[in-house]
């Protein structure tokens, strides 16, 4: 018998009271009395310091925050803008500036004034610093004139000259300490950088980027770090948090900026406040469900014994009563191009028709046109996210870290018309149309291995989900399209239940447990969307124009989805996006 342990991976639970979802959310807080941006900052969410900017003319204003409001002090004897920050509410340092000239000077807050003491040996703006400590820091990267890796560090009387980041930028993030610090983001007008460095007290070390490329603010350690806003071209809302390994987009800001202020002790509690776009004084306050909450997770079912009550979380409950919505038009038309991203608001679409090498990105509201593949490719792999995608097919086999395309080790099989699921180090190339091939491949991050072929030989399959669990639907056939839902344990396919529509060039996001498909080809041109619950597929709300072809955010959440070019017939610049919130719901029987 079926259960749900053998669907989901879990039981259903006994509680006493609903979990709670797991995620952090920005709420607003009380505004600053000086609207400005490119401020400095230093302390916690409920004991913060903020001071310096622009408004736009250089200013020295500090001002304290104590959880709900702000209150002006003893301003610095320097007024400036792009100073980086370190230290507490009652002891921090504030180095380098712009003023309009570039300065190295230093200043030190005893938690009621400043008082200048030694300089920075390299004068400079946009520079970051990592530390709560205002005697044990160090300041690194920023803007001379061009861009500057320098690294200086701090011993509470003077600056010492250590190793240089790999990478020299302005504009950069930095959180943690003396010894154990952390550098990402930043800009070199353009480009925008997703690099992310540690610090272990002697040399950086670079890591895994931010999935968004862009110049931003942050705060935390360097194994808790949460980066937030910024700019890609326009002004972001983005947030991603730093777990010591990896980021992961999380909840935006409300309000859109850069240049921002920024504080906080690890990636559970922040503070984010002024910047531009345009100058503003706004406040916002990160905060995270105690670490004693019990976290829900998609697919989650539980028996509450309070109110008698079986329930489950996800976005099914909220699916049905979604729709999709236009969104920016991509610069280049075109159908037959593969995309990659997490969501709606951080997407990478590349290849298709002519010329197919075109790469665009997407902040939620443009595209705006970034390095090009090294190779044409149309109807490929297309797998990953905004800062780390794929495209494979015949002869190329291309990873994209953020900033440009690399070639690497090609298929065993040359093809195209290819299913897909995965990420950038982890994914699989499904079949095959022309012959109808049932070989799969999957890519280990460095080379290709065949594995476990197809039930059915299909090309032009969706895939959804991971290389341990997968899903490859619909596709086509020498009959024609097929509605053949096809499941992957890591190992091997299996049938299940078929789509209700048989189509292929079908649009995919989600998991193997809980997928959407939307648009494809069969026979003629689809508005259909379905959403798979780990038993069947539903019909639910079509997208607005018949579209099949396009570049979806393949790695997106079934409730955050988007789907961009294509042919509808003809090639187009359409973008949709798909949004259904995930939700708490009573199961009941009928």
């Amino acid at each position: 018998m079926t259960t749900l342990k053998n669907l989901k991976g879990t039981a259903i639970q006994f509680l006493d009271a609903d979990p709670v979802v797991y995620v952090g959310t920005w709420a607003t807080g009380g505004a600053l009395n000086t609207a400005r941006a490119w401020l400095g900052g230093a302390g916690i969410q409920t004991a913060t310091l903020a001071f310096g900017g622009e408004t736009p003319t250089k200013v020295g204003n500090t001002e304290k925050y104590d959880g709900s409001s702000w209150t002006e002090v003893n301003d610095l004897n320097t007024a400036r803008a792009g100073l980086a920050g370190t230290g507490t509410q009652t002891a921090a340092l504030a180095a380098g500036g712009l003023t309009p000239t570039t300065v190295a000077v230093t200043e030190s807050w005893n938690g009621t004034s400043w008082t200048e003491v030694n300089d920075l040996n390299t004068a400079r703006y946009g520079l970051a610093a990592a530390s709560l400590s205002s005697t044990a820091t160090i300041a690194f990267g920023g803007e001379t004139g061009s861009r500057i890796a320098n690294t200086e560090s701090w011993n509470g009387t003077s600056w010492t000259e250590v190793n240089d980041l790999n990478q020299a930028r302005r504009q950069l993030g930095g959180s943690g300490t003396q010894t154990a610090g952390l550098a990402f983001g930043g800009n070199s007008d353009p480009p925008y950088w997703n690099n992310t460095e540690s610090w272990n007290g002697t040399s950086w070390t670079e890591v895994n980027n931010l999935n968004t490329a862009r110049y931003l603010n942050g705060s935390g350690t360097q194994t808790s770090t949460l980066a937030f806003g910024g700019y890609t071209g326009s002004a972001s809302a983005l947030t991603e948090s730093w777990n010591g390994s990896s980021w992961t987009e999380v909840s935006d800001l409300a309000t859109a900026r850069y240049t921002i202020g920024g504080a906080g002790a690890d990636n559970t509690s922040a503070i984010a406040f002024g910047g531009a776009a345009p100058i503003t004084a706004v406040t916002e306050e990160w905060s995270f469900p105690p670490a004693t909450a019990s976290a829900l997770q998609e697919g989650d079912m539980w028996f509450n014994s309070s109110s008698s009550t079986l329930k489950g979380y996800g976005t099914a409950a909220g699916i049905p009563a979604a729709t999709w919505a236009s969104g920016g038009v991509l610069n280049t038309a075109r159908n037959g191009l593969r995309g990659a991203g997490i969501s709606q608001d951080s997407a990478l679409v590349f290849g298709g028709t002519t010329p197919g090498v075109v790469t665009e990105s997407y902040n939620g509201t443009s595209w705006t046109e970034v390095n090009d593949l090294s190779t044409a490719i149309t109807n490929s792999v297309g797998v990953g996210t905004q800062g780390a995608a794929r495209a494979a097919m015949t002869t190329t086999n291309q990873g994209w870290d953020g900033t440009n395309w690399s070639e690497e080790n090609n298929l065993n099989t040359s093809r195209q018309e290819v299913g897909s699921l995965g990420t950038k180090a982890s994914c699989l190339a499904i079949g095959n149309q022309n012959g109808a091939s049932a070989i799969v491949e999957q890519w280990d991050g460095t080379n290709w291995t065949e594995v476990g072929d197809l039930n059915t030989a299909t090309g032009s399959s969706t895939g959804i989900g991971t290389t341990s669990s997968g899903r490859s639907v619909g596709g086509y056939t020498p009959g024609g399209a097929t509605a053949v839902n096809q499941s992957w344990n890591g190992t091997s396919w299996s049938e299940e239940a078929d789509i209700n529509t048989a189509r292929y060039f079908a649009g995919g996001s989600g998991s193997s447990g809980l997928g959407l498909i939307f648009g494809g080809y069969g026979p003629a041109h689809s508005a259909k969307t379905e959403i798979w619950n780990g038993t069947t597929w539903t019909e639910i709300n079509d997208l607005g124009t018949v579209t099949s072809n396009g570049g979806p955010a393949s790695s997106s959440p079934a409730g955050n989805a988007l789907f961009a070019g294509g042919s509808a017939p003809g090639n187009t610049t359409k973008t949709e996006e798909w949004t259904a919130s995930a939700a708490v719901a009573t199961v009941t029987t009928s």
